[in-house]
This record gives structure tokens, C-alpha cells and sequence, in this order.
């Protein structure tokens, strides 16, 4: 018979290992010693301790599911029941239970986790599904249909849910989408409808521009191309493929017209400039004139310089003021002049000048003689009052002598 601390071969070759509950058969031995024997079964147990530690690597460094790690567990546990190996079985069985536990652990952590990671994907997709109805209303479609694009793809990233909780999710999340692809198509559909409106306006701005091309009524026609421009703007954009085209018309027959139209006022321009060069130089004429001394002279060589003024053509707009205005200054010292000569020359007004001189001297001579008569008298209150009414008539006096002056007198 051989025995270990563990174990022992009776003298039939029956193997027994030791356990806390006593001593079980582990199996027959016929062939070989009783030693090689229990070497047999050790090694078997020692199969089964390096087992288990493989296990416990996978279950502690690797993403083993608990359900396999079970099975694994499960089929050890039935070795070591089934007391088929000699050594400390207790031990192994106490390293499983551990195990285990260990998987259990891990089990509940997983769950834990998939549960954290539930409810953050809850949370992710019901954000997901509250800006997706708010970008659905949303009126900027390029801007608000690449981020809807970049949500599904977000989505796409996500863990799906509870079946339920996820349908109902993605069945707002896909609704937004759909009211906003509605919205959109409504809007270009309308805004097609809109630029085909445009583009018929445009092109009936477009024939009546190059209709008014070759118009050489410059004032009117320029007028009327600021009113085009106006309908044009007003009349917003046609489809890209057509609006360039039209306004590359539209603006030609302008470009023909204007350029047409700066060709004529740019020769005008030169000869109004050559213009205002010769009325410059007949007002210089014309104030030689100044000051009148020989009215007959002067109204005969401002007749000169005023027939050849009215012979020459327009002058620039800007200064057409300041070079007419030398001319009617000059113009109106004559008429001055002859106003004077008038006067002095009118017998009639010189009769009136005399005759109302005479009478204002007559009053001075008689008021001077009473002032005298008054003194003489004593009666100086009489004598100052009749001074102030001398001082008076002295002044019309004066007053007329003067204009008498004018006429020669």
C-alpha cells in the first residue's frame, strides 16, 4: 500500500484522496506500482489547479461573458466533485467559489455599466430628438439640414435602447426630419415659382434696355434706365442659369446707351469750356465800359460786346451764374446811368423841382422874417417855436436844391 497527504492506493488499487468529509474513491489502478498511481491523479489535480488559474486570468483581464464564464466554472466543479484527482480539493473548490463570486461581481458591474450607459444614451438621443424638432421649424435650410444630417450620424453612434423606448425616440427624431425636408421642398418650390416670375419680368426689362440703346434723347432715356433699375431690383432673382445671363444683357444695352450719351456731353463739355472762354472775355470787354462817363459811347460798345455775346453758344451749367452775372452788372450801371440822365434832362421833372423849390424858399424867408419880428418883440416862447418849424422847412429846402442839382439847375 502507498499513501500521501492527500491520498492512498490500497492493497486491491483502489485510489482514495482525503477530504474534509473523508476519504473517496478516486478510481482503480491494475497496471503499475501503487506510487504511479497516485502520481496519475496528482497530475490531474494539478491539470485542474493550472485550469483554474487560466480562468481566473480570462475573467479578471479579459471580456469573458459571465454566462461562459459559468459554463467554464460548472465544468471544473464537476471534476472536482467528481473526486477524480488526488490533492486539496477543498482548496480548488474554495478557489471557485471565489471565482464565482468574482464573476457574479463583475456580472452586476457590467449591468451597472450598461445601465450608465443606458440612460446617457437616453439622455443623448432625447437631446438629439428636442434639437431636431427645433431645427424642424428652422427657416435657415442649408445651416439647418447639414446639422440634421450630422445628428443622424450621431444617432447612428449611439446604443440602441429598449426597443419601445428607442422606436418611439427615433419615430420623433425621423418626424422632425420629414417636417423639415416638407418645409424645405414647399419653399423651394415656391422660391423656383418665384425666380420663374423674375426671370420672365427681366427678360421684358431686358428687350425694352436694348430697345432704348440707341436712343439719342439723353435726358429721358437716362430717366427711364433708372426706372428699369428700379423694376429690376424690385423684381428679385431669376434662376442662377438665367440671371447672369439677363443682367450681362441688361447692363450691355446701359453700357451702349451711356457710353453713347458721356461720347456726346464730353464733346459738348469741350465746347462749352472754348464757350465760357470767349463770354469770360467779353465781360472783361464790357467792364471796360465802367465807370459811364459818355452814356452814348458806352450803351453803343456794351451793344458791341452783347451781339457778339449772344452769338456765342451755351457754357458749363456750374458756371453759367457767375459769368452772365458780370455781364448784367455792367448791363444795369447803364441802365443807372441812363435813369440819371433821364432826370436831369426832364423838363417837366425840372419845373416841378424849380417850382417846389420856390415855394419851400418863399416859407423859409417868410418863417425867418416872422422868427425876427417875434424877437423884436419879446416874445421869445413865439420866436422859438417858429425856429424848430424854420429848422424844419430849412432841411425840405436843402432837400430839393439837391435834386434841382440833378438837373443842371
Amino acid at each position: 500500500m502507498s499513501s500521501d497527504p492527500w491520498g492512498r492506493v490500497d492493497e486491491t488499487g483502489t485510489v482514495y484522496v482525503r477530504t474534509a468529509e473523508g476519504e473517496q474513491v478516486v478510481g482503480s489502478w491494475a497496471a503499475g506500482s501503487p506510487e504511479e498511481a497516485l502520481a496519475y491523479f496528482e497530475r490531474k489535480y494539478e491539470g485542474l489547479v493550472v485550469e483554474i488559474g487560466l480562468l481566473e486570468k480570462r475573467v479578471q483581464t479579459t471580456d469573458l461573458s459571465a454566462k461562459d464564464a459559468q459554463t467554464a466554472i460548472g465544468h471544473i466543479r464537476e471534476q472536482v466533485d467528481a473526486h477524480h484527482a488526488v490533492g486539496d480539493l477543498e482548496a480548488l473548490r474554495t478557489r471557485l467559489e471565489k471565482l464565482v463570486q468574482k464573476v457574479e461581481s463583475r456580472r452586476e458591474e457590467r449591468k451597472a455599466q450598461r445601465a450608465k450607459q443606458s440612460d446617457e444614451a437616453r439622455k443623448a438621443k432625447e437631446e438629439l430628438v428636442a434639437e431636431a424638432e427645433q431645427l424642424a421649424a428652422s427657416d435657415q435650410w442649408r445651416v439647418a439640414g447639414e446639422r440634421l444630417r450630422a445628428l443622424v450620424d450621431t444617432w447612428k453612434g449611439l446604443p440602441r435602447l429598449d426597443r419601445k423606448s428607442d422606436d418611439e425616440l427615433w419615430h420623433r427624431f425621423s418626424h422632425a426630419r420629414s417636417a423639415f425636408s416638407k418645409r424645405r421642398k414647399a419653399h423651394f418650390a415656391q422660391l423656383d415659382s418665384q425666380r420663374e416670375d423674375a426671370r420672365r419680368v427681366k427678360e421684358r426689362l431686358v428687350a425694352e434696355a436694348e430697345a432704348l440703346s440707341g436712343s439719342t434723347d439723353w435726358g429721358t432715356t437716362a430717366a427711364r434706365y433708372r426706372e428699369l433699375m428700379a423694376d429690376w431690383k424690385a423684381a428679385g432673382r431669376a434662376q442662377r442659369e438665367n440671371e447672369d445671363d439677363l443682367w450681362n444683357r441688361f447692363r450691355g444695352a446701359q453700357d451702349v446707351f451711356f457710353a453713347a450719351r458721356s461720347s456726346v456731353f464730353a464733346e459738348r463739355d469741350a465746347e462749352q469750356g472754348e464757350n465760357l472762354k470767349l463770354k469770360e472775355a467779353l465781360a472783361d470787354e464790357a467792364e471796360q465800359i465802367l465807370p459811364v462817363r459818355d452814356l452814348k459811347s458806352a450803351r453803343a460798345a456794351f451793344r458791341s460786346v452783347n451781339e457778339r455775346w449772344e452769338a456765342v453758344g451755351h457754357v458749363p451749367r456750374d458756371a453759367r451764374g457767375k459769368v452772365e452775372g458780370r455781364m448784367h452788372a455792367v448791363e444795369r450801371a447803364i441802365q443807372e446811368a441812363e435813369e440819371t440822365e433821364w432826370r436831369r434832362t426832364n423838363p417837366e421833372a425840372r419845373a416841378r423841382a424849380a417850382g417846389l423849390t420856390g415855394q419851400l424858399q418863399a416859407a423859409v424867408d417868410k418863417l425867418r422874417g416872422q422868427v425876427e419880428q417875434a424877437r423884436a418883440q419879446g416874445n421869445n416862447s413865439r420866436a422859438d417855436k417858429l425856429e424848430r418849424e424854420l429848422e424844419g422847412r430849412q432841411a425840405l429846402l436843402d432837400q430839393a436844391l439837391k435834386g434841382l442839382e440833378e438837373f443842371g439847375g
